[in-house]
């Protein structure tokens, strides 16, 4: 309400003491948050586990006490938990994974709005939440739909967490170190939206000049023109967080660039193609995936190491593939763990420099 202000988060745990009890008397803790070698009808929570789940704010419901709201570094913490814990779990679908922890975030989301916190400190937990979810939905197979995570959901609570932390960068107050990659990270996510672009343009100049953004600039135009050569190579340059966030516009790339090779090849006799040459072009991760596309849109192959363009034959049905992207995204987190990606500052020159004008 206006003239109200707001509190300060004390809760000094991922889920609060009231909470945790509340969801064991009514069984609702996800298996994720159940003290390990719990034996009995009831599940207990481990407080080390346990994450706060969103709830959804009504009309008339008393705002949560101070004791109820993790400040910020409460909120980091369990980011990084979510990260490092719950986002590499092998004993789960990923379907399962992102669902959890996409609930999780939208909480943490919550938390910071509710209460009175610095837009420095504020930036640096959406940031990081922003992060891990962009990798966890990135990680979701083509057979997500059927299982426990929406995405038509986790699409709509990524958009929710770019406008969260973009808001915040627009109250101005700073320094926002990670701004420049962030703000390019919404552009990739929104690869061809004349919004989206028309966002970016209104920043100020010495942001836009910083190499994440001129990067990000890039990548949507070479989208927009349809050159997929540049595309692509542009695509296999990009860090880890960047190729996820882009993830969800490849195979569309994929389709329009298969699209423009069978109106410029195809002949009623048919001209062939070497599959390795398709597996460069659109940086495919290997001959099978070459075969896969192909097929699925109706285009024959001769052998199994050439495709055959005939007149007609193209055809698009549904989606296109999703593909699994290990070239462009997976094999770019080796080395690395989720945590170190999601937490690490960028180390730009650009940015400094911004940083040093804002």
């Amino acid at each position: 309400m206006p003239g109200c202000e707001l509190p300060v988060g004390r809760c000094p745990d991922m889920c609060p003491a009231a909470e945790r009890a509340r969801r064991e008397k009514e069984r609702r803790l996800h298996r994720f948050e159940v003290a390990p070698g719990c034996r009995g009808d009831v599940p207990r929570a481990d407080p080390q586990r346990a994450v706060k789940e969103y709830s959804r704010p009504a009309a008339g419901k008393a705002r949560p006490p101070p004791s109820q709201l993790r400040p910020p570094s409460v909120l980091l913490a369990t980011v990084r938990y979510l990260a490092s814990e719950v986002a590499e779990r092998e004993d789960a679908s990923r379907a399962e994974v992102a669902s959890f922890v996409a609930d999780r975030l939208r909480a943490v989301r919550l938390d910071l709005a509710l209460q009175r916190a610095g837009d420095s400190e504020t930036a640096v937990v959406l940031e990081a939440a922003l992060a891990v979810l962009l990798a966890v939905v990135a990680r979701l197979g083509p057979d997500a739909a059927h299982e426990p995570a929406d995405p038509v959901l986790l699409q709509a609570q990524v958009q929710e967490g770019f406008g969260s932390l973009r808001r915040c960068y627009a109250r101005g107050a700073g320094p926002h170190p990670r701004q420049a990659a962030f703000q390019g990270l919404f552009l990739l996510y929104n690869l061809g939206s004349v919004e989206a672009l028309h966002e970016i343009l209104q920043l100020p100049t010495a942001l836009r000049s910083c190499p994440a953004l001129r990067t990000a600039l890039a990548v949507d135009a070479a989208f927009r023109e349809g050159n997929a050569a540049r595309l692509f190579r542009l695509l296999r340059t990009l860090p880890y967080l960047q190729s996820c966030a882009v993830q969800c516009h490849v195979g569309h790339a994929r389709r329009r660039a298969l699209a423009r090779l069978s109106r410029a090849l195809s002949t009623p006799k048919g001209q062939t193609l070497p599959l390795d040459f398709m597996v460069h072009l659109l940086a495919l991760d290997g001959p099978e995936e070459a075969r896969d596309l192909c097929q699925a849109h109706g285009l024959p192959l001769d052998g199994q190491e050439r495709v055959v363009f005939l007149r007609g034959l193209y055809t698009e049905e549904g989606l296109p593939p999703a593909g699994t992207c290990e070239v462009l995204v997976g094999s770019k987190l080796t080395g690395r763990t989720l945590e170190e990606v999601v937490m690490a500052e960028e180390e730009d020159e650009g940015e400094d420099r911004w940083k040093s004008r804002a």
